[in-house]
């Protein structure tokens, strides 16, 4: 029993002592050089944001010079294709003009007809390409270049919708030709009865 208690006053000793001891942890202690280096990494890392909010600036500045260029570059496409389709379109229109009117199959009520399909053509994209030249020498109602490049988008699917009414026109009127020719073989062919 004497064994008993000594082993019951020894566990209620360290029971008493252990827990105060084991949750106490002392007196924070501060350093001095850890405050201050930590102070050096906030101003570092301060200068770089700063470094890093500049190259930002510098960079979407960069783009909007990119986003001009390219849109002067698209400009300067659609111009090409404009000028290049209407330049088609004039020469569509004297070559397939001169062959339709100088077919002996066209009457001659019908020349001032058939001159008159292909001149308003010509005519629409004469115009046309004044407005073009307006739109792209002038500051047109103060448009942007997305505007402007819209503009002559625009104007370049027109051109290309008369070179197609070109070539209906110009089918139309070789039907037309073909038609009367094969007619005209017909009734004046020989018979061999």
């Amino acid at each position: 029993m004497k064994k008993r208690l000594k082993t019951l006053g020894i566990s209620l000793t360290f029971a008493l002592l252990l827990p105060a001891g084991a949750a106490c942890q002392g007196m924070p202690v501060y350093d001095n050089t850890n405050f201050v280096s930590l102070i050096k990494q906030l101003v570092e890392s301060g200068k770089q944001t700063a470094e890093l909010l500049k190259m930002v600036q510098h960079l979407k500045e960069a783009k909007e010079k990119l986003e001009k260029v390219n849109n002067a570059v698209r400009q300067y496409q659609a111009v090409r294709d404009i000028t290049r389709d209407n330049q088609r379109l004039v020469d569509l229109v004297r070559n397939d003009l001169r062959e339709i009117l100088n077919s002996p199959y066209i009457h001659p009520d019908e020349v001032g007809i058939v001159s008159r399909d292909f001149d308003a053509i010509i005519e629409n994209s004469l115009s046309q390409l004044e407005f073009m030249e307006q739109v792209l020498s002038n500051d047109f109602l103060n448009m942007t270049d997305a505007e402007r490049l819209t503009i002559l988008e625009g104007h370049r699917e027109s051109t290309k919708q008369m070179v197609a009414d070109i070539r209906v026109k110009r089918k139309r009127y070789s039907l037309v030709i073909s038609f009367r020719e094969m007619r005209d073989r017909i009734n004046n062919r020989e018979t061999n009865f």
